[in-house]
């Protein structure tokens, strides 16, 4: 099954640096993926051999399997998550910053030896469509069947990669390791990774680009395509190269009159992009499209619109919560050819997780790998268990989530969860509003990261944990999007929040399916249409331009949603104005002449 890399391209570089990998990780085998069919079931078979994989029953769920990471190795860490440059203040100050050739020493060391008793795969991957001129490759190499076998659904691995590189192509340098070394006759273990949470590094390198990771098996830590090259390394190759790498998904709202508009949209992980990226609106006849959940690559294209294409080909989404109710679409997705980490085994061989519709089994093998009734004084699944499957199989996946030059934007969302103060929808009143709104979001952190849960914290443009570089040249950066086209061509911006709870903290608005509702006002905004009220924070919906049809909504509670709290926003405005110090001289004076407008606005009412 196995190639050596010396004979499948005549790229210098890139078998320079794999030379150099396999004398510092010394692995004891070597392996080069080539993205067949024949390839993944062999590399999950080498995935059962280990234990990290659990065949799930075939007639339930066909081509599934089941992994248990180990519990320190659940999440995203950004406490260990690194931008390096040679000067911090090109990291910013919203991330954690070491020398660049400092880090660089210290990660040889760490990496020396790191693969011995393991086999290296060598994963040739594109985000996005191979050869189309948004794409980005990478060689993503690492000790990790779990790793191949998530990057094969992912990403588009293998040798038309490789082919499409060529002898001088540029590519991304992504080196993985779980950092469990095996010594001679030493057993292996189902999940190895580095046990100790100060010993994981996710590194990046912008100005080379490279990534190396180090210690952690799981999600955005290992998948190196997602995270750390399609949003971190992304992200700074934009701004040099006059594009944007965001967190977003992108969807296409059809009307019963069959006009489509794409819209994008940023919410941090675990607040519902998967749900409103593959929505089944309530609304008659109004139909929805998914293109991706997560991450959105813009460029301006020839007409001066925006266009936008997802590099994934798969989608990595959180489980608990994901139901027939909440996300019909992504139950209908993942029934085969899908992994599925940290949820419940039940007995019959399938998996399931809290909140996902299906009475709890009597008794099922948690995700720790212990027996559970539903008796028990723990979850079944781990809050942040997830579901990795292709995009294809999804049942509303748009015709055009493959179209090499993208798909032309007309709205951008921002969102988060919010219980208070912000309202359901509101719209920019122009672009550098807009970009002052996707600066100013916040949400309450979610199990998608190792924090604290819950906690309101900023998180501008859903980018606080993948930004590559300053933060304040990034809003800088979509600023000047303005000044390279004709700013009427570009999205009209508008504020989303799904979460506004009431005084009793019952929430305000069913979301989910309703959620098509705002999407409709949203499409006739950009249409010319859709009555708007200015209210000091942006344009609301006037009274009546929601389409409530066939909805129960209690007045109190819509009354609530459309309302602006004068009082609950200008304690936002002094609170994002502490914000803002955080960015000194590197936040645009742009931002800052918003913010004294709002301030202004607010005082006038």
């Amino acid at each position: 099954m196995a190639a050596a890399f010396e004979t499948l391209t005549k790229h210098s570089r890139l078998l320079a640096w794999l030379t150099e990998v396999v004398q510092l990780c010394k692995p004891d085998n070597v392996y080069t993926c080539d993205g067949s069919a024949e390839e993944y079931g062999y590399i999950c078979e080498v995935a059962m051999k280990h234990g990290t994989f659990t065949r799930l029953n075939d007639t339930l769920r066909p081509d599934c399997f089941l992994a248990r990471s180990h519990p320190s190795d659940v999440a995203r860490v950004e406490d260990r998550t690194f931008i390096c440059t040679n000067d911090q203040i090109e990291a910013g100050p919203t991330n954690n910053w070491a020398p660049a050739r400092e880090m660089k020493r210290k990660l040889c060391a760490i990496f020396d030896g790191c693969m011995e008793g393991r086999t290296m795969y060598i994963i040739p991957f594109s985000m996005g469509p191979v050869g189309s001129p948004f794409s980005k490759i990478g060689i993503e190499v690492t000790d990790s069947a779990y790793v191949v076998a998530n990057m094969t659904i992912m990403t588009r691995v293998g040798t038309k990669v490789l082919e499409a590189l060529g002898s001088d192509g540029e590519f991304v340098p992504c080196l993985h390791s779980v950092g469990a070394p095996l010594k001679p006759f030493q057993g292996d273990v189902p999940w190895p990774c580095e046990r100790d949470p100060n010993h994981k590094y996710i590194v990046h390198f912008p100005d080379d680009p490279s990534i190396w990771s180090y210690g952690s098996g799981y999600g955005g830590n290992a998948l190196l395509g997602k995270k750390c090259l399609a949003l971190r390394i992304a992200s700074a190759l934009a701004r040099k190269e006059g594009w944007l790498a965001e967190h977003m998904l992108i969807l296409c709202l059809t009307s019963p009159e069959g006009e489509k508009r794409y819209i994008a949209g940023a919410f941090p992980s675990a607040c519902g992009k998967t749900n409103l990226a593959m929505m089944r609106p309530t609304l008659p006849g109004w139909k929805v499209t998914c293109l991706g959940d997560d991450i959105a690559w813009m460029r301006i294209g020839e007409d001066g619109r925006l266009y936008a294409m997802n590099p994934e080909t798969g989608f990595f989404g959180v489980a608990p919560g994901t139901s027939y109710d909440t996300n019909p679409n992504a139950m209908e997705t993942f029934t085969r050819n899908s992994i599925f980490t940290n949820a419940g085994l039940t007995d019959e061989g399938d998996i399931w997780w809290e909140d996902m519709g299906v009475p709890a089994p009597a008794h099922l093998i948690d995700w720790e790998g212990d027996d559970w009734t539903p008796d028990s004084d723990r979850k079944a699944a781990h809050p942040n268990a997830r579901f990795t499957a292709p995009a294809e199989q999804c049942p509303v996946i748009d015709p055009d989530w493959e179209n090499p030059s993208g798909v032309p934007i007309s709205a951008i969302l921002f969102g988060g969860r919010r219980a208070g103060t912000v309202p359901l929808v509101y719209e920019a009143f122009d672009w550098e509003h807009g970009v002052f709104m996707g600066s100013a979001a916040g949400s309450e952190t979610t199990a998608a990261n190792l924090s604290k849960t819950g906690v309101l914290r900023h998180d501008p443009f859903a980018m606080l944990p993948f930004c590559g570089y300053n933060m304040g040249d990034y809003f800088a950066h979509w600023l000047s999007m303005a000044g390279r086209t004709d700013p009427q061509k570009l999205p009209r911006i508008f504020f989303v929040n799904w979460f506004r709870k009431g005084e009793d903290g019952h929430f305000l608005w069913p979301g989910y399916g309703d959620n098509s509702r705002v999407l409709k006002w949203i499409f006739e905004r950009v249409g010319g249409g859709g009555q708007a009220v200015k209210t000091p924070i942006g344009n609301l919906p006037a009274p009546g331009a929601l389409d409530l049809s066939g909805l129960e909504l209690p007045a109190a509670d819509l009354e609530a949603l459309l309302t602006v709290d004068v009082g609950a926003w200008k304690q936002e405005a002094a609170d994002l104005s502490e914000y803002y110090e955080e960015f000194g001289d590197r936040l645009p004076t742009a931002l800052r002449g918003q913010l004294e407008a709002l301030k202004e606005r607010l005082h006038g009412r």
